[in-house]
């Protein structure tokens, strides 16, 4: 899969903003993707390894419930290539000298990936331009 290029189509948007401002211009867009399910993913790794679809599927699983539970306690998880997977929240403002009340003022608390630059820069990719296709009419 590696050398396969990413496809593009060229839209025309009007860009609001900048020197370029209120001026029609093209950009590329990414098209032609496809998603590749959890089952699907194992399966590739499984191929290049001893262990099964299931068991690569376990591992991931696993792994990423104890990074989850770390990330509860409040500690920040090194998350290999991926990047670093540390605890965030939401706090709502409170006047100085009224009592902050952690349960009503705090909400929204979330584990947030910090992604690996070097992992997610995709440098080693060639671009194919292909013709935008019609969307088909709901029946």
């Amino acid at each position: 899969m590696a050398g396969k290029s990413l496809s593009y189509i060229l839209v025309e948007r009007k860009l609001n903003v900048g020197p370029k401002g209120k001026q029609i211009m093209q950009i590329a867009q990414p098209t032609n993707r496809r998603r590749v399910d959890f089952e699907n993913f194992c399966a590739q790794v499984a191929r290049a390894t001893t262990f099964t679809r299931q068991e690569v599927a376990a591992v991931l699983s696993y792994s990423t419930e104890i990074a989850r539970e770390i990330v509860a306690s409040g500690d920040i998880v090194e998350f290999g290539d991926l990047g670093t997977l540390k605890p965030s929240f939401k706090s709502k403002a409170v006047p100085k000298g009224e009592k902050f009340k952690p349960n009503v003022h705090i909400e929204k608390a979330v584990v947030k990936l910090s992604p690996s630059a070097k992992y997610f820069t995709l440098n080693d990719v060639s671009y194919e331009q292909v013709s935008k296709s019609e969307k088909k009419g709901k029946l």
